[in-house]
Formats: C-alpha cells, structure tokens, sequence
C-alpha cells in the first residue's frame, strides 16, 4: 500500500497466533482439594468408628498426595495443554474408592484389602506416569491396531484355561497372585476398532440398496453386516465360555457406539440392539450361571420369601434404602452384610447407604464429567483415529459405569464387574489410570493444535 507521498508503506505483521492457557495451575489446585476430600473422609470412618482420627491418616494423605503430585509434574512436563479436569476427577476417584474399602476393612479384619489397594493405585500411577512421558503422540498406536486385537484375544481366552471363581472365568490366579485379563483387553480392543473403523469407514458407511428402510431408520446393507456379525459372535462365545456377561456386553457396545461414530449410521445403532437382545436372551436361558443372576434380577426378595434370607442384590438394594437422601455418614452403614463382594461387585451399595441420594449423585456426575471431557477431546481432533481412540475410551468408562450401576441397582441383571477406581480389584485400577493418561495423551495434543503448536 503507498501514501500519498508515493513511498511504500510496509504492510502490518500478521498478529502472533493467540496461546491458549495450559491451566495446570488450576489443576494442582483441584487436585489439593481432591487430596484433602479425601483424607477428610479417612478421617470421618475413623471418627465414626472408633471415635479418634485413624493413627494412619497422615500417611495416607502423604501417599495419595505424592501419588498425585508426580502424576500432575508429568503432565506438566510432557502435556502442558491436556485438560485440566481429567487428573483431579481421577485422583478423587482412586481415594474416594480407597477410604471406601478401609471403611469395610474396618468390619473384616481377616481380609485388609486396602492395602494391597494402595499399591495397585500405585502401580497405576506409575503406568499413567509412563504413559504421559514416553507416548508423545497418540497416532502411533495406530501402527499397532492389528497386533492390538491379537493381544486383546490372547488376553481374553487366557482365563478359559484357569479354574472358575465364583462361577465366572475371568480371573488368572497363580501363586495367590490374580489377574483380570479382560480389563487390559479392553483398552487394546479400543485401540483396534480406532484403527480398523478410521482405515475402514468409508466402506462400512456405503449406503447401497437397504435391506430395511422404516420412516428415516436405514438398516446396512447384507455386504457390510459381516464385522459387526463376527464381534457379536465373539462377544457371544466369551459370554458362553466365560460366563462373563459384563466384559460380552462391554465389549460389543464398545463396538457398536465406534460404528456409529465413524459412519454416522443409526442403523447400526438398531442393528446392534439387536442382536445384543437375541445374544442376551439365548445365553441368559441356556447358560445356568447367566440364568440364575437373571432370575435374582427378575425377583431379588425370592429368597426371603423361601427363608433363605436376603441375596446380595437384595442386601444391596436394602442399603440404597436405608441411605437415604444424605445417607447414614461414613462409617455409620451396615453394607457388609452383603457378603464377600461388598468391597468389589456392589461397593457402590457402601456409597449410596453412607453417602446417600446425594453423595451417590455426585459421583455419578464425576464419572459423567470424566467421560464428557474426553468425548471434548475426541471431538477437537483433526484425525480420525485419535477422534475414535478418545471416544471409544470414554465409552469404556459411561459403560462400565452404567452395567455396574444398572445391576447394583436392579436396573439390569449383575455383571460382576468393578467399578471404575472405587471398586476392590488390581487390574481395574491399573486399566483406569492407564486411559485417563491416553485421554490426557489426546486432549494435550487436541488444545495444542490450535495453538500453532505441531502435536507432539
């Protein structure tokens, strides 16, 4: 441009690019107010206990701390722009969980099991540490998404092999020592379908001649049913050998919502009901272990009505009812009447006597906030696989959470899986951590892209 003295003018530089906060300030600060919840509910057991602050309270509110701490400088270090929620609403999550068991250890001497919480919380930890610092990009595991599915098989026909515990083979035990494979499939299984549905997704939404078409439900076509086919068989077999019928629907809902979300297809949705339905109700009949947790579903109180006394369902929804809207307080319950998986299977019954309608409430809405953050991360990736990769692992979370609840509540038949973070059980707290890092992974290099920052 030239005035009118006709010496050229320079053009303005263009404005720097805008920096978006990295936050990690207001993620400590959540992460201190996670910490002192939950010493603050250690505390209250004890109180309500005993009447004196537990002799261990500093100890644990040290430990849970330098737990968080290191887990907030490598997320510092190596995901400056990851979102700021997802850390916090973990840690408050793992010790929530952790003074839920002490509480119910307090009423079985003879089986402490947290403890050996604590070091599987550490052990996840230190996996989410080594996830942030050695995973720069999320796109790499795309290079794996075969090899991922055959570990995921490897892993889940592994307990088939191993003696049953409590009617479901999900468990490798050996030397006293036990695994879940199933919750470690579950994440390379996420991994795989990421994979194949961003390579695949133009094939698998061809809209062909329609098998079926009511109002604006459009069925697939016969050619394209086949892999959702196979993954429903696949879910079937493990339900049928396993008697695992948490991880069959875990699995194949999985699959089925990251269908969905690579084609855009509400036929697939309706397809996959579907035959989720005829699975359930063919295997629900013929396989006696699956049968008898759907009659216990059907009629909870039938063994008090034959003078047997309550079940464990039953036991469960007894302490949802006498917990009220603000519960009996910390301590003050009566859920381990429920038996031997008071601490595993129905620990959310534990939370709703003790912390009520309200407590219980508010951490569904921490599961809820958990999942909406990395379906945002998701949603702001440029590439297919991390948008598939982000929404498949939050869905493992909504999922897991709703079958869990759903049968602790009467809602659906028990499933016998754990509770993400609060529930007893090494693997599920291992697996847990180790998707929030990969979320953390993902929404790091999802805020970064438009900052005019190149993904790590």
């Amino acid at each position: 441009m030239s005035g009118t003295s006709g010496t050229a003018v320079a053009a303005d530089p263009a404005p720097p690019a805008e920096r978006l906060p990295r936050r990690r300030g207001i993620e400590l600060s959540l992460i201190v107010v996670a910490v002192l919840l939950c010493v603050y509910g250690y505390c209250a057991v004890g109180l309500a206990k005993h009447g004196t602050v537990p002799p261990g309270a500093a100890g644990y509110g040290a430990g849970l701390g330098v737990l968080a701490l290191l887990a907030h400088v490598a997320v510092r270090l190596r995901a400056p722009y990851a979102d700021p929620l997802l850390l916090p609403i973990a840690v408050l999550l793992n010790g929530l969980g952790l003074v839920l068991i002490y509480r119910l250890d307090l009423e079985t001497p003879a089986d402490q099991a947290a403890p050996i919480q604590l070091v599987w919380s550490t052990l996840g930890v230190t996996f989410f540490i080594v996830v942030v610092l050695c995973l720069r990009n999320h796109r790499v595991l795309q290079r794996y998404t075969y090899v991922s599915v055959v570990g995921a098989l490897v892993l889940l026909v592994l307990p088939i092999f191993f003696p049953a515990v409590n009617g479901a083979r999900i468990w490798i035990r050996i030397a006293g020592f036990s695994i879940q494979p199933g919750e470690f499939a579950k994440v390379l299984l996420a991994v795989f379908f990421a994979g194949y549905l961003a390579a695949n997704r133009n094939a698998l939404a061809y809209s062909g001649r329609q098998i079926w078409r009511f109002r604006r439900l459009q069925l697939p076509t016969g050619r394209v049913l086949g892999p959702i086919v196979t993954i429903w068989l696949l879910s079937v077999l493990v339900l049928v050998l396993e008697r695992d019928l948490g991880t069959s629907l875990l699995f194949f809902g999985l699959f089925v919502i990251l269908l969905y979300v690579a084609t855009g297809r509400t036929g697939w949705i309706a397809v996959g009901l579907l035959l989720a339905c005829v699975g359930a109700l063919a295997v629900g009949r013929l396989e006696p272990h699956v049968h008898s947790r759907v009659e216990d579903w059907l009629d909870p109180f039938a063994s008090i009505t034959a003078g047997q006394g309550p079940n464990q369902l039953a036991q469960s929804l007894f302490s949802f009812a006498a917990g009220g809207m603000l519960g009996t307080g910390l301590g003050l319950g009566h859920s381990v009447l429920i038996g031997f998986a008071a601490k595993s299977d129905f620990i959310l019954a534990t939370a709703g006597e003790e912390l009520g309608l309200t407590g219980l409430s508010a951490v569904f809405l921490l599961y809820a906030l958990l999942v909406e953050r990395g379906y945002r991360a998701g949603l702001a990736l440029r590439d297919p696989f991390g948008r598939l990769l982000a929404i498949g692992l939050a869905s493992i979370v909504a999922l897991q959470v709703f079958v869990i609840a759903g049968g602790v509540t009467g809602l659906i038949p028990l499933t016998g899986m754990a509770m993400p973070f609060l529930a007893q059980g090494g693997s599920s707290v291992v697996t847990n951590w180790i998707i929030v890092a990969l979320l953390i992974r993902i929404s790091d290099c999802a805020r970064g892209q438009y900052d005019g920052t190149p993904a790590p």
